[in-house]
């Protein structure tokens, strides 16, 4: 299996960044900018919501051809220990037969996909933390830290949101990913902020694969697994990715406003039905959230208007691995607590 590459943007990627923050900032709205510092998180926002721990974790285990990723199930933080490389089936062209050009850049889409591609695949929620802004594609112009993780900025605050994967390309980036994506959602964001000529050098509609978290609902034994990408806009929701927990950090109408915290597939049932007062707070200044039409459920899963379609493929996006339950965050360190840098530990 080859290595997925780790090559930063290049110079003139970080160029072509730089001119679109002056292209947005002329249209008015507030992005995501570098900060000269990052503020220390107040006490009212728990800092053990998103921990200060190493970057992602993945770690060669039998083979340098075998690498395993953190993901969520029952409730868990689990192991997924990948077998071989990813595919994008059918590609790019079978389902948007005028974008020749992004064929230059991936073969891998969302917006449509197809589950059929695999025999036997089953579903992977792809959980991208879209409350973050434009930081989720990892660019620290944009507001991600450097090892690629998004930043949600809140209350005047700068709090890290530490994910499985952080953006491709990234040193935080997983293995056995897609550098890029293409998306019509991309597109309509950058359409948003009056982009026509795609960003970063890339063409229209084409951007990194964003952070991420991972959940399933089956199976602890080696099968393909379709990727459905689920744009979370409630920070509440949103577990640690070492405990697998949520805590509230933006007010909430709820009664439990973690009540739906997506470690498990019901939560996420409800979550896309579910309303919420946080919605609209985390995500004001969010182009992200402006440009799919404001939505006021905790998620948002393109092509799924109803649970019954939850499971329906929104991308040609396979990966290939088997589920460990142990997790992995405690089982690579001596001592647990290792993982939190310093910081408050709960083992």
């Amino acid at each position: 299996m080859s290595k997925l590459s780790k090559k930063a943007v290049s110079t003139r990627v970080f160029v072509a960044i730089v001119a679109l923050l002056v292209v947005v900032a002329a249209i008015g709205y507030a992005l995501y900018a570098t900060k000269s510092s990052t503020k220390t998180v107040q006490t009212t926002i728990p800092t053990t919501v998103y921990s200060t721990i190493p970057t992602t974790i993945y770690s060669t285990v039998t083979t340098p051809k075998m690498w395993i990723t953190p993901g969520l199930y029952n409730s868990s933080v689990v192991s997924f220990v990948y077998t071989r490389n990813y595919n994008c089936t059918p590609g790019v062209l079978t389902y948007f037969p005028n974008e020749s050009v992004v064929t230059k850049w991936t073969q891998c889409e969302v917006g449509m996909g197809n589950a059929q591609a695999e025999a036997g695949a089953v579903p992977l929620w792809v959980l991208v933390p879209a409350f973050a802004g434009l930081s989720i594609f990892g660019v620290t112009q944009l507001g991600a830290t450097p090892q690629g993780f998004p930043v949600f900025e809140y209350n005047g605050q700068n709090i890290t949101i530490l994910t499985d994967c952080g953006a491709s390309g990234t040193p935080a980036g997983c293995p056995d990913h897609p550098l890029y994506l293409y998306s019509p959602a991309f597109t309509a964001v950058e359409e948003h902020l009056g982009i026509k000529n795609g960003v970063f050098g890339l063409p229209e509609g084409v951007l990194p694969t964003p952070a991420h978290d991972h959940l399933i609902s089956c199976c602890l034994k080696v099968i393909p697994w379709y990727t459905i990408v689920v744009l979370v806009f409630d920070p509440n929701i949103l577990p640690n990715p070492v405990t697998g927990e949520c805590t509230q950090i933006v007010p909430s109408n709820l009664s439990n406003p973690t009540a739906n915290c997506l470690n498990n597939f019901e939560n996420l049932v409800n979550a896309l039905t579910t309303h919420d007062s946080a919605v609209p707070t985390a995500n004001s200044n969010n182009p992200i959230w402006k440009a799919l039409g404001e939505p006021t459920t905790q998620v948002v899963v393109p092509g799924a208007a109803t649970p019954a379609q939850l499971s329906n493929a929104n991308s040609n996006l396979f990966e290939h691995f088997y589920v460990n339950t142990i997790n992995p965050y405690l089982y690579y360190y001596s001592d647990p607590c290792e993982a939190f840098q310093g910081t408050s530990c709960p083992y």
